[in-house]
């Protein structure tokens, strides 16, 4: 008598058909968790801006003096790829800063928002639901 030694070809797609159910639910969990966690880096991008927004008045009485610009922070070159910042509305006693998502980073939450009075907005409202959700 012989021994034969290896694998059968039905051992191997068992293996094969294991692997790939376990990919199908790992790979959107992934998925899920790059999105949650470029949204936090997002949001905690926004503080920043606004801490430098407030130290722009407090240095000049005013949120709008002449020649600002926000600086280019490190969080924003990072974040490039999934979201655009901008100061959308600056007064000389308010400002609005946002986040808007582009095509890679679409997870449901729409534009992040930030104002003078750290009231937070998501989805282009600034209820509690959803800044729950998105921040």
């Amino acid at each position: 008598m012989q021994k034969n030694y290896g694998i059968t070809l039905v051992e191997l797609m068992v293996a094969v058909a294991v692997i790939g159910i376990l990919a199908a639910i790992a790979y959107p969990s992934y998925q899920n968790y790059v999105l949650r966690a470029n949204r936090a880096a997002a949001t905690a991008c926004l503080m920043e801006q606004a801490q430098f927004m407030e130290r722009t008045y407090t240095q000049n009485l005013r949120y709008n003096p002449a020649g600002l610009v926000l600086p280019a922070t490190q969080c924003q070159q990072e974040l490039a790829a999934r979201y655009n910042f901008a100061l959308t509305a600056v007064a000389a006693r308010t400002f609005v800063l946002s986040a808007t998502p582009t095509a890679t980073q679409s997870d449901g939450c729409g534009t992040l928002t930030l104002n003078q009075a750290g009231q937070k907005g998501a989805r282009g409202v600034t209820t509690a639901a959803a800044v729950q959700a998105c921040w």
